[in-house]
Order: structure tokens, then sequence, then C-alpha cells
């Protein structure tokens, strides 16, 4: 099982503390590979895709809307 969790690094100031989830490109159980799209966040004004980092089950931890803040869990990949 691998998480999948939100860079800190896409925050660039810091002075946001949070960001949201725009939309996901996947349903809650679909099968990604290692590179697909799984969702869009905004942080600071910006669009960030997330990729999944490897293959596997999804499972959605952070509903779109969901705040978010560095290091959040976005989703699950299960193998």
């Amino acid at each position: 099982m691998a998480d999948v969790k939100l860079d800190e690094g896409l925050w660039r100031s810091g002075m946001l503390p949070e960001g949201v989830v725009e939309k996901w490109f996947v349903a809650d159980g679909a099968v990604v590979s290692a590179g697909d799209a799984m969702a869009q966040v905004r942080i600071e004004g910006a669009l960030h895709d997330i990729i999944a980092p490897t293959g596997g089950k999804v499972r959605i931890v952070a509903s779109s809307n969901a705040l978010i803040e560095p290091g959040s869990l976005l989703a699950q990949l299960i193998d």
C-alpha cells in the first residue's frame, strides 16, 4: 500500500497554510498506474496535478473541496 500525500514543496510562501482539492480525475476504487494524474489541487492560487507514485486501487481520503495542508494524506493506493 502506498500513501499519496501532498508535497510540502507546493507551498512557496507559507502565507496561506491551506489548499483545496479541486477535483478528482479518478473515482474511489479505480485502478491507476504509476504516473497517472489522480487529482487537481489549488495551493496559493495555482493548480497542481497529483500524480500516482505507483499503481494500485485508489482509496480516496480527502474528498473534492476538502481543505488540505502540507503533508496531507489525499489517497491510498492498494496493491
